[in-house]
């Protein structure tokens, strides 16, 4: 994955992650809310007909101000009649569970001649939730409100937690979100660990390509010097192992050219040197270079030059390089005596078709789909020692993309396999 893709996964999945915490944030909030106004209408309804309960027994509540919230939690109600404590602890069961408010609540009474509350009892719904120690309460342990004379308050201390209760779901979905969110990030962090990774090993290998390009000229100029060496020329088995280091020097060199332009196309950095040739003088170069490779084999490689215009616009050293690649590709992957042929032909006035064709062991349909993946190499089956990489089609995809040509694979396994290009 590209640096510029890696930056826009990061970026946009930080601006989703922000969002999806601010939507989560505003929803659990409206929720609260919801939840809470809710209980509020039942706990003032409950109270209300706390109240007509007692005014049914002769007391006379003001006709407005009877409830007040003094705090999330603790209601005072103003009868204005002494308050006896069986009847308030009736009214408030009756009235609360008629509401749907089966929870515990403690409730004390004010005495107006002490200015104090003076009676209180802890009511638990739950048995194992109740305090052990306070079946009944002090009056102290609730505020007093100044402006009622005969006046009883109630708290509700599992307010929170039932109304958490009633968020259940919420919560749940809540969790799962931010379990997904969690498993996201730890995501990213692999991914930029990954690239992190990947960049450590470009680096190595563009700085152990160029490495190896200062001895490969060594070798290649004590080879050239060698070769021109009278003693070396007249002995044909030292000529000989003289250009098998030639030739083997070359075809390091290749290898590393190709990494390094790899690294280039990677890294975005790769610009073509275009220049204007006769398509069919390079076929035919290429075709003298490897020939003698391929008749060893008992081969054969034929060209069949059919442009009307070969005259082109390109890179003549990548194209080179597709070439060998090719050719070297249908030479290997070869049970018997590779025969490839190497055709031109005009398509219109912009287009040429370039065709490399072989009776090789042929490709499936699975593998069709990713030849020209990084390091993707064909399952050989019985054809043994095939050396590589699995970078010459890879390579070959891209440069053809950065010329704009279109390349395609037809393959049938055992029957051979064949490449075009769109030039």
């Amino acid at each position: 994955m590209k640096n510029t893709a890696i930056n826009r996964v990061v970026i946009l999945g930080a601006f989703a992650i922000m969002g999806i915490i601010a939507i989560q944030a505003y929803l659990l909030i409206n929720t609260w809310n919801a939840e809470e106004k809710d209980y509020q209408e039942k706990v003032t309804i409950a109270l209300q007909g706390v109240a007509k309960e007692f005014e049914k027994l002769g007391s006379s509540p003001p006709a407005y101000n009877i409830i007040n919230q003094m705090t999330s939690n603790y209601w005072v109600v103003n009868i204005n009649d002494v308050i006896k404590p069986q009847n308030l602890e009736h009214f408030l069961r009756l009235e609360l569970e008629g509401v749907g408010l089966r929870e515990d609540f403690e409730y004390s009474i004010y005495d107006c001649d002490s200015r104090q509350m003076t009676y209180g009892k802890y009511i638990s719904y739950h048995e194992a939730d109740a305090p052990a120690t306070m079946p009944e309460l002090k009056g102290d342990q609730m505020p007093v409100y100044d402006e009622y004379q005969h006046y009883f308050g109630i708290r509700f201390p599992t307010r929170n937690s039932q109304i958490l209760s009633n968020m259940r779901l919420t919560l749940i979905f809540s969790g799962i979100l931010l379990v997904t969110i969690l498993f996201f990030l730890y995501a990213i962090s692999i991914i930029l660990r990954q690239k992190r990774l990947s960049e450590m090993q470009k680096d190595f290998i563009n700085n152990m390509t160029h490495e190896f390009k200062t001895p490969i000229s060594t070798i290649r100029i004590s080879t050239d010097v060698f070769l021109k060496s009278p003693e070396i020329m007249s002995s044909p088995r030292l000529s000989q192992y003289a250009n098998i280091i030639q030739e083997q020097n070359q075809r390091l060199n290749n290898q590393v050219e190709k990494v390094l332009q790899l690294a280039k196309i990677e890294r975005g950095n790769f610009k073509l040197n275009l220049e204007e040739f006769n398509l069919h003088d390079l076929v035919e170069n290429v075709l003298e270079s490897i020939k003698i490779q391929v008749e060893k084999q008992g081969g054969t490689i034929i060209c069949e030059l059919l442009a009307k215009s070969p005259i082109i616009q390109a890179d003549k050293l990548h194209l080179t390089n597709i070439l060998h690649n090719l050719v070297d590709n249908a030479t290997k992957y070869c049970k018997d005596a590779p025969n490839i042929r190497l055709k031109t032909k005009t398509i219109d006035e912009d287009r040429i078709q370039l065709q490399v064709i072989d009776n090789g062991i042929g490709i499936s349909k699975d593998d069709l789909l990713k030849v020209f993946e990084k390091f993707y190499r064909v399952p050989t089956g019985d054809v043994h020692d095939v050396k590589g990489f699995g970078l010459g089609l890879f390579y070959t995809k891209n440069i053809c993309d950065a010329h704009g040509w279109k390349i395609s694979i037809e393959s049938e396994q055992g029957k051979g396999t064949t490449v075009t290009i769109i030039i």
